[in-house]
């Protein structure tokens, strides 16, 4: 399989170490300096794409027009992910997003669903998201914690929306933490007068979203459409 990475940074890097230790090659590396509406990806099998918010959707519709399959990881840019799925299917491409890549994350999103939906008759216990990533990191909150968010409002619905800092009766807090280089913790809190529920999610390195990564790309080529990981895991 030829890769195309859009986006070099320190996700990229860990995704090129993944790929080659399985076998693939590196059809171009794509970064701030060559990106544009004629980056050359060089004929790529498929393009991973782990940019920047303001560069993602133009990153993914131009590898659609090359008709290249392509696998994007950026966070920060949800508002822009309908226009690019129409747009895919509108020129029969192939889009696959993720909020994250983890095997051991999607498994977290999934337990985070079930006891929400538990919880919501649970009215006397408020809820509430902290999220811990590195000084590098240029969303915030995470699309991971967006995404958990997200989870909980369509189960408990008593609560209205998801906002920065702290819960209040209807609305869901998600506190944000940028520090050191740490790679991703997440924390779901469930807390009453008399006891308190926190399931924990803890990356010990980027391995695993590369790995994730890689693993999807080399499933989605052959396929057209608009994929999440529900679709890769079976959830």
């Amino acid at each position: 399989m030829k890769v195309a990475l859009v986006g070099y940074g320190k996700m990229g890097k860990e995704i090129e170490k993944v790929a080659v230790s399985r076998g693939h090659s590196i059809a171009a590396r794509i970064s701030a300096t060559n990106r544009g509406k004629n980056m050359n990806l060089n004929n790529a099998d498929v393009a991973i794409e782990f940019s920047h918010p303001e560069a993602a959707l133009q990153n993914i519709t131009n590898c659609i027009d090359q008709k290249i399959p392509v696998v994007c990881g950026t966070s920060g840019w949800l508002k822009d992910l309908d226009t690019a799925v129409e747009y895919c299917k509108n020129l029969n491409g192939t889009f696959f997003y993720a909020s994250n890549f983890s095997p051991g994350v999607n498994i977290f999103f999934k337990l985070n669903r079930k006891l929400a939906e538990i919880m919501a008759r649970f009215t006397d216990y408020s809820v509430h998201i902290e999220e811990v990533h590195h000084v590098h990191k240029k969303d915030s909150p995470s699309g991971t914690a967006i995404t958990l968010a997200e989870a909980i409002l369509s189960n408990i619905k008593r609560l209205d929306k998801w906002q920065p800092g702290n819960s209040t009766n209807n609305i869901l807090g998600i506190h944000s933490q940028r520090t050191g280089e740490v790679p991703g913790i997440h924390k779901i809190m469930y807390e009453n007068n008399t006891d308190a529920i926190t399931i924990t999610h803890d990356a010990k390195n980027r391995k695993g979203f590369a790995m994730g990564a890689v693993m999807v790309s080399e499933w989605v080529i052959g396929k057209s459409g608009y994929f999440t990981m529900d679709d890769y895991l079976i959830l």
